[in-house]
């Protein structure tokens, strides 16, 4: 499993650029799921080609929520790739996709790979199922990330948690976490690495996190 941050506030790989925004690949069973677009497409794209990923190679769109940082580079990536996409049940439907997939309850996207459903109405998940552990990744994670980690542990015992955690504060939900990559939005980046240096993985357009 290889998980590729291509849009993020920052830079991992200072030959990206960074933007408030959040996408990542994840490459897993076979499949290549872009996980949200970032806010600029042509950001988005530029950072994909210097991380040489053909945007045709990908099978499909795993849109968060509706928020301009997480949906903006969509129409772009479409014009070059009409994928299916999912979406929250909430979010407008984007046009020229090949197939939209409207996200309410808990639904398996494919085997070992899951959605949370539209948790509060207002935000979807990613849950990988690989080998004994359930990894996680969030957009902003507006319904918290307790009720995140919630709806992901009925596929095991949550081991990774990857994405924004916006407003996060509940720090003793990462005792039980193996690694935890707080990216995008994340307002105590700084207090989660020093309290689990162990736990933490930095973020930034360009980082590559293979399991």
């Amino acid at each position: 499993m290889k998980i590729t941050i291509i849009y993020d506030n920052e830079a991992f790989n200072k030959k990206l650029a960074g933007d408030w925004g959040f996408s990542c690949l994840i490459e897993v069973f076979d499949r290549k799921i872009l996980f949200d677009t970032g806010a600029k497409g042509d950001i988005l794209l530029e950072n994909m080609n210097k991380l040489n990923i053909d945007p045709l190679i990908i099978d499909e769109i795993f849109i968060s929520h509706e928020h301009w940082d997480h949906i903006g580079g969509l129409p772009a990536f479409l014009e070059i790739n009409k994928a299916r996409v999912y979406i929250p049940y909430s979010c407008p439907e984007p046009g020229k996709a090949k197939e939209v997939v409207k996200v309410k309850e808990p639904l398996m996207l494919h085997e070992n790979i899951f959605s949370t459903g539209e948790l509060k109405n207002a935000e979807q998940s990613i849950i990988i199922k690989h080998d004994k552990d359930v990894i996680v990744v969030a957009g902003c994670s507006h319904p918290g990330v307790g009720e995140i980690l919630k709806a992901a542990s009925k596929h095991g015992r949550v081991s990774m948690l990857i994405g924004g955690l916006h407003g996060f504060k509940e720090f003793d939900l990462i005792d039980d976490l193996k690694k935890i990559c707080p990216t995008h939005c994340t307002q105590f980046i700084e207090k989660i690495k020093t309290s689990y240096p162990d736990k933490y993985i930095e973020g930034g357009a360009g980082k590559v996190i293979t399991i």
